[in-house]
């Protein structure tokens, strides 16, 4: 019973804090900031777009799409899995798995890895779509899973992290956690690397845990849950983990943006910070989309900011990427915002799609890939 209602909890303020701008203190429900006209810079070129079922779907899923090689591969929410060529959008196979996914899409060592809201873990053989395994889980998945190329490392809804030979998808290891009382919607990704398993917990916590075997390495606090209420108190870590060189990039709702060293888990740096979107790195910057719709780059050695533009406030940002010399943001009207990661002024604009875009920008080579929430897969370029 505790965990229908907490997941009515989790659903429920998911929906309040995006409606909201994220402001729990907020009198007034305030509209999402107008877009203001600015000087074009940059010119997006449209090089391909191909439609993947119905995309996000009616609840808060993150469906984020893959590259491995020549390939992006995406998922809808209905089960429908495609694998197309990254350079010209056709389609390379398709694979129709007729589950409500929630957790993809995660791509290594020749895996396809996808989670559902029932608990069910699949792997397809990412060459053909054939499906290699399917396991069973605690709970919902709601992020994609990682792998090493020897353990599929899955992170549920209940802050379990499970590790699955990533041959068989048999059960080698189950890392418990004890979740927040309330907590948002979702979960970040975990990360794989040879010798570490590594995730953000709704308690505002980073653990890494041995890859083999599921047994803690370290375990780094970024927020510490503040205020009377349990909305208050709200921590969670749902942005997902960045790791660039030794460095994990990491930021909470309600608490800090850090950086932690990778081996020893020791919190190099940190900042104040509210986020459900995450971060994004470049050239000795760290970047963050703001739970208020702000987006800032922040000195990574100094921790100061360098600039902030909130002239996107409560427009329900997706996490930010680099895309050459800029940062690229989507928005909840659908349109994809280029700003300069010197001063954070806009350069460039474009809509994308009407329904929004909630996942997270992809950036390979010279090519900026968006996944609007109808199931638009964009692939655009500088023109």
């Amino acid at each position: 019973m505790r965990d229908v209602i907490r997941w009515k909890h989790a659903a429920l303020l998911a929906l309040a804090l995006l409606a909201a701008g994220c402001s729990s203190n907020s009198k007034k429900e305030l509209p999402p900031a107008e877009l203001t006209d600015f000087k074009e810079e940059v010119v997006l070129q449209k090089q391909w777009s191909r439609s993947i079922g119905d995309g996000q779907g009616e609840t808060y899923n993150m469906l984020v799409p893959a590259v491995e090689g020549e390939h992006i591969f995406a998922a809808d929410v209905t089960g429908v899995v495609m694998a197309l060529d990254r350079n010209n959008g056709d389609v390379v196979w398709k694979q129709d798995l007729e589950l409500p996914v929630s957790g993809a899409v995660g791509v290594g060592y020749g895996l396809v890895m996808l989670g559902t809201l029932r608990g069910d873990v699949i792997a397809l053989d990412s060459a053909t779509g054939e499906k290699k395994w399917e396991a069973k889980v605690t709970s919902e998945v709601l992020a994609p899973p990682a792998s090493n190329g020897d353990v599929v490392v899955v992170q549920t809804q209940d802050d379990r992290l499970i590790g699955l030979d990533a041959a068989t998808g048999a059960q080698r290891w189950q890392y418990d956690s004890t979740p927040a009382v309330l907590t948002l919607r979702g979960t970040g990704a975990p990360l794989a690397t040879n010798r570490l398993a590594i995730a953000g917990l709704s308690t505002g916590k980073v653990v890494a845990l041995d890859i083999s075997n599921g047994v803690p390495v370290w375990e780094a606090r970024v927020a510490v849950p503040q205020g009377r209420s349990e909305l208050d108190r709200v921590v969670d870590i749902d942005g997902g983990l960045l790791l660039s060189g030794g460095t994990l990039y990491v930021a909470s709702y309600q608490g800090r943006m850090a950086g932690i060293d990778l081996e020893s888990g020791r919190v190099l740096w940190q900042r104040d910070a509210s986020s459900y979107a995450g971060v994004a790195q470049g050239f000795g910057s760290v970047y963050i989309s703001l739970a208020s719709g702000t987006v800032e780059g922040v000195d990574e050695r100094s921790t100061t900011a360098l600039w902030s533009n909130d002239s996107l406030a409560r427009r329900q940002l997706s996490a930010p990427e680099v895309f050459s010399s800029y940062v690229a943001v989507g928005d909840m009207e659908g349109y994809v915002h280029l700003l300069s990661q010197v001063d954070g002024r806009f350069v460039g604009r474009e809509r994308i799609d009407s329904d929004g875009l909630r996942a997270r920008p992809l950036v390979v080579e010279n090519t900026l890939y968006l996944y609007g929430n109808s199931g638009k897969l964009v692939a655009l370029t500088i023109k």
